[in-house]
C-alpha cells in the first residue's frame, strides 16, 4: 500500500511539472511566460463575428448576439474571451435570438450632445449607472463609449454622439460619464483618439492640426478623461492626424496617452483591418478589432522578422492581461438578462427633462397649462428621433412620439390634422413594404415633410389655442450632415396663428446644430432636446407644462450662418459622396477635406472664435432659459498655492422652483502667447431651488488648467499677472466678476511629438 501511494504521489509531482498556469489576479507575468507566440498573437486580435463550427457558434461574442466584437479565449491558460458592444446612448445589442421566444431589448437613453447640455455631472454619472447595469446584466464587459470627439463644425454626422465644442466640458462629461458605467464592474472605451471630426472619408482623411490645436482643443477633453476617471480603454480612431494613422501613431498611442498621462488600460483599434497590424501594435495599439486571421499571422511574422520585438509584444499582452482580469467574464458573474428596464427608462426620462434647453420663450408663452387644444404639426411628431444611426443607435423597445406624449399630459389634440399625419405615415410604410426599401444600420431612413395646404392652416388657427411645431432632423454615422433650409412650414403656421391672435412653439428634434437666424423671430417659443432617448417625447411634455423647469445650457455655438464658422472653409460640406475618387485613369490629385483637411483655424474652435472675434451669433455657447429668474452675487475670487478658488451666491427670485447653470471664464493678462477672450474653466449647477432660496457654488482651478501651450518650447505655460475671472449665464451673459494674480509665470514642459508633417 505504501508502495502504491508513493508511486501516485511521484506521479503526481510530474503531471505538476507540465500543469499550465491558470489566470488569476496575481500571476499575470506567470502566465505571460506560459503563453507561445501564436497565443499572444492572438489575444491581440479580436474574434471578429462568431464563427460555426460543426454547426456550433464559437467564441464569446455568441452569448451576446448583436455585440461589435470580443476577445479571444486561449482555454489552456484559463484566459476567457471578452465581450465588446456599442452605444454610447445605450448598449446596443441584438432584441431577438433565434429559436428564443425572450426579447432583449435596451433603454434608448438622451444623446451625448443632450447630457452635455445638462451641464450636470452629477447627472450624467447617475444616468449612466443605470445605462451600465444593463451592460452589466446582458453580459458584455466592454461598453464602446462615450464618443467625445470635439464639436469642430456643426455639420460632423456625428456630432449627435459628442458632447461639446468645449474641451473642458467634454472632458469632464466624458469623466462623469466613464464614472457611472464602470460603478457596475464593466468598461468603457473613449472614442474615437482622435480628430475623428468629420465623417466624410473617415478611413483615410488626413486631419492636419498644429500641435497648439491638438493640445489645448482636441486631446484636453481626452486628457481630462483618463486622469479623472480611468477608463478601461481606449479607442483609436480611423483617420491619419498629421500624415499617420491614429492607430499607428507611437507618439499619440504611447507617448502622450501613456507617459504623460499615465493612462493604464488597453488602446484598441476601431472595428476595421488596415495593413499596419504590426506598426500599430508596436505603437501601442493593444487589440485589433473587430478581428482578422491575417492580423495574427502579420504580428506572428513581425516578431519573426524583428519589426516588433518580443518585449513590445509581451507588454501589449500583459495589458490584455490586466484588463482581463477586471471583466465579468474573468470574473464569473452570472448576469441575468433582466435588468430593469422600466426604472432605467424613467431615469431616461428624467435626464432628458433635465438637460432640454430653451432657447425662446416671448412674452412667457411657457409653460402651458395643460389643458389647451393643441395643433401637432410636423411629420415628426409621429416620426419621432429619439437617437442618430449606425453604432450610436439603440434597439429599443418603443419610442415615446409627440402625439402620445401630449395626450398623456392632459392636452386635447387637433384630430383632423393628426389623423392627416397618421395616414401619410401609414401611406409611406404601405409603399416601401411594396418595394423592399428598408432602414440599414446605416441609415434610418427619416421621413420628408409634407406639406399642409395654407387654407387649412388658417382654419386650424382658428379652432385650437397653440401650434406646437416638431421640426425633426436625423444623423448618423457614415455622412456628415447637409445644410437643410426647410423652414416653409415655419413660415405658414406662424402666419396664420400670429393672424388669429394664437401662440406658436417649436420643439428642435434635431441631430446638431442648424440654421435658426433666419426663422426663430417668427415663433413665440423654441425648445431644444436635440435627440433624447426613448422617453424624450415625454421630457418634452414635461417642459410644455412646467412639470420641470428647463435648467440645460447649449454645449455649442449657434452660429447665424454656416460659414461664420471659422472651420467651414475646410470641412466637406459640398461633398456629396458621388466624386470619383480612385477610379480615373493616371494618378489623382488628392481632394481637400476629403483626403486631407487643414484645420487652419487652429485653436479659434467654437466660442473661442466668436467671442474673441466679435461675430454675432444666433444662440451663444452656455446660453439657455428657465422659467425662473436667478441673481448672481457676492463674487469672491482669491489666489491659492496653485491656482484660484472662486464663489458666487445664486438666488432664486423667480416665481418657481428651479436649477442654474453657473459657468466660470477666466480672461487672461496680456503677453506672451495670444489667446481667446475669455476661456471655460469650470462650472456647476445648483440644487433645485425654491422661490428665494440660494446657494454658495465654489470652484476650485488649478494653475495648470490655466495654461496655453507653446509650441517653440513644447511647453504648457501659464503667464504671470492677474486674471479676471467671470461668473456668467452663458459666454455672452457675465453677470459677476473678480480677479486673482498668479505672482510667477509657470511651465510644464513635454514632450515634442505630434508635429504636422512638413511638405
Amino acid at each position: 500500500m505504501k508502495k502504491v501511494l508513493l508511486t501516485v504521489a511521484a506521479l503526481s509531482l510530474a503531471l505538476g511539472a507540465f500543469a499550465q498556469p491558470q489566470l488569476r489576479e496575481d500571476n499575470i507575468e506567470e502566465v505571460l511566460k506560459a503563453m507561445t507566440l501564436q497565443e499572444k498573437a492572438t489575444l491581440l486580435v479580436g474574434g471578429a463575428r462568431a464563427a460555426m463550427v460543426n454547426g456550433v457558434t464559437s467564441g464569446t461574442a455568441w452569448q451576446v448576439p448583436g455585440a461589435a466584437g470580443n476577445t479571444r479565449p486561449i482555454e489552456r491558460l484559463g484566459i476567457p474571451g471578452t465581450v465588446l458592444a456599442d452605444g454610447p446612448a445605450g448598449l446596443r445589442i441584438q432584441p431577438t435570438r433565434q429559436g428564443d421566444s425572450n426579447t432583449y431589448y435596451c433603454t434608448g437613453f438622451p444623446v451625448g450632445t443632450l447630457l452635455a447640455s445638462s451641464w450636470d455631472t452629477e447627472m450624467v454619472e447617475e444616468m449612466t449607472k443605470a445605462m451600465g447595469n444593463e451592460v452589466l446584466e446582458y453580459g458584455v464587459d466592454v461598453l464602446l463609449a462615450p464618443g467625445m470627439n470635439i464639436h469642430r463644425n456643426p455639420l460632423c454626422g456625428r456630432n449627435f454622439e459628442y458632447f461639446s465644442e468645449d474641451p473642458l466640458l467634454s472632458g469632464k462629461m466624458a469623466a462623469a460619464y466613464v464614472r457611472g458605467i464602470q460603478s457596475n464592474g464593466v468598461g468603457t472605451s473613449i472614442k474615437h483618439y482622435a480628430a475623428n471630426n468629420q465623417e466624410t472619408n473617415r478611413n483615410e482623411n488626413d486631419a492636419r492640426i498644429s500641435q497648439r490645436a491638438l493640445r489645448e482643443i482636441y486631446l484636453k477633453n481626452f486628457e481630462i478623461a483618463v486622469k479623472e476617471a480611468d477608463p478601461w480603454t481606449v479607442m483609436s480612431s480611423y483617420n491619419q492626424l498629421n500624415g499617420e494613422y491614429t492607430q499607428q501613431k507611437l507618439d499619440l498611442l504611447t507617448t502622450v496617452l501613456r507617459d504623460e498621462w499615465g493612462f493604464q488600460g488597453i488602446v484598441m483599434t476601431d472595428w476595421g483591418n488596415k495593413a499596419g497590424t504590426v506598426k500599430s501594435a508596436k505603437a501601442g495599439n493593444d487589440l485589433m478589432e473587430p478581428g482578422n486571421q491575417n492580423e495574427i499571422d502579420r504580428i506572428i511574422a513581425g516578431v519573426q522578422d524583428g519589426t516588433i520585438s518580443q518585449e513590445e509584444l509581451d507588454r501589449n499582452v500583459r495589458n490584455m492581461l490586466r484588463y482581463i482580469v477586471r471583466t465579468p467574464h474573468f470574473k464569473g458573474y452570472k448576469f441575468s438578462n433582466k435588468p430593469d428596464l422600466k426604472a432605467h427608462a424613467a431615469v431616461a426620462r428624467k435626464a432628458a427633462a433635465e438637460s432640454i434647453v430653451l432657447l425662446r420663450n416671448e412674452k412667457e408663452t411657457l409653460p402651458l397649462k395643460g389643458d389647451e387644444k393643441v395643433a401637432l404639426y410636423g411629420i415628426s411628431a409621429l416620426d419621432f428621433v429619439a437617437g442618430g444611426t449606425g453604432s450610436g443607435d439603440v434597439n429599443k423597445a418603443y419610442v415615446v412620439n409627440m402625439e402620445d406624449a401630449m395626450k398623456a399630459a392632459g392636452f386635447t389634440l387637433d384630430q383632423t390634422l393628426a389623423d392627416y399625419y397618421k395616414a401619410f405615415v401609414a401611406y409611406d410604410k404601405a409603399q416601401n413594404s411594396l418595394i423592399g426599401t428598408v432602414n440599414n444600420w446605416f441609415s434610418r431612413r427619416k421621413l420628408a415633410e409634407i406639406a399642409i395646404p395654407t387654407a387649412a392652416i388658417e382654419n386650424e388657427a382658428k379652432a385650437n389655442d397653440v401650434a406646437v411645431v416638431v421640426l425633426g432632423r436625423n444623423a448618423g454615422e457614415g455622412a456628415d450632415r447637409k445644410q437643410i433650409d426647410d423652414f416653409d412650414l415655419l413660415r405658414d403656421v406662424s402666419t396664420a396663428y400670429h393672424s388669429a391672435g394664437k401662440k406658436v412653439v417649436v420643439v428642435l428634434n434635431i441631430g446638431g446644430v442648424i440654421e435658426t437666424a433666419s426663422w426663430k423671430h417668427m415663433v413665440d417659443a423654441i425648445v431644444l432636446p436635440w435627440s433624447p432617448g426613448q422617453e424624450g417625447a415625454n421630457a418634452v411634455a414635461d417642459v410644455l407644462t412646467g412639470k420641470v423647469n428647463p435648467s440645460g445650457k447649449l454645449p455649442m455655438t449657434f452660429p447665424v450662418n454656416f460659414m461664420d464658422h471659422p472651420s467651414s472653409a475646410n470641412f466637406p460640406y459640398a461633398y456629396n459622396g458621388q466624386q470619383a475618387r480612385g477610379f480615373s485613369w493616371g494618378p489623382r490629385q488628392p481632394q481637400k477635406d476629403v483626403d486631407y483637411t487643414d484645420y487652419a483655424e487652429g485653436i479659434w474652435v467654437g466660442y473661442r472664435h466668436f467671442q474673441t472675434r466679435g461675430v454675432e451669433v444666433s444662440y451663444p455657447f452656455g446660453y439657455g432659459l428657465t422659467y425662473s429668474y436667478f441673481v448672481y452675487s457676492n463674487p469672491v475670487v482669491k489666489a491659492t498655492a496653485d491656482g484660484f478658488e472662486a464663489s458666487v451666491t445664486i438666488k432664486n427670485e423667480g416665481t418657481v422652483a428651479g436649477k442654474e447653470v453657473v459657468q466660470v471664464y477666466v480672461h487672461a493678462p496680456e503677453g506672451g502667447l495670444e489667446k481667446p477672450d475669455q476661456e471655460l474653466k469650470a462650472f456647476a449647477k445648483t440644487k433645485l431651488l425654491a422661490p428665494g432660496e440660494s446657494q454658495t457654488l465654489t470652484f476650485q482651478v488649478d494653475a495648470y488648467s490655466l495654461a496655453s501651450f507653446n509650441e517653440a518650447a513644447s511647453a504648457w505655460e501659464a503667464a504671470a499677472g492677474v486674471y479676471t475671472v467671470n461668473f456668467g449665464a452663458s459666454i455672452q451673459d457675465l453677470r459677476r466678476s473678480g480677479s486673482f494674480k498668479l505672482k510667477k509665470a509657470q511651465s510644464w514642459p513635454v514632450h515634442n511629438v505630434l508635429a504636422p508633417v512638413t511638405e
